[in-house]
């Protein structure tokens, strides 16, 4: 059981992380471009990332402590 949970976890960290950067890129890019539109969604992104990343590491964390 604390495998899935951790294995859960560290893919969600990942995923996350990544989302998380994607969002950062695309907040950038809509800067550099004037698109305030395509700041908002890198923002949303960055923010769904940094959730999922968390969650990830909650996930991590009460697998280490079910072993």
């Amino acid at each position: 059981m604390a495998d899935n949970i951790r294995d859960d976890g560290l893919e969600n960290q990942i995923k996350g992380g990544a989302k998380e950067i994607g969002g950062r890129i695309r907040n950038a890019v809509g800067g550099l471009t004037g698109d305030t539109s395509e700041q908002l969604k890198g923002k949303a992104d960055e923010l769904k990332g940094k959730g999922q990343r968390k969650i990830g590491e909650t996930e991590s964390d009460i697998g280490r402590n079910d072993v």
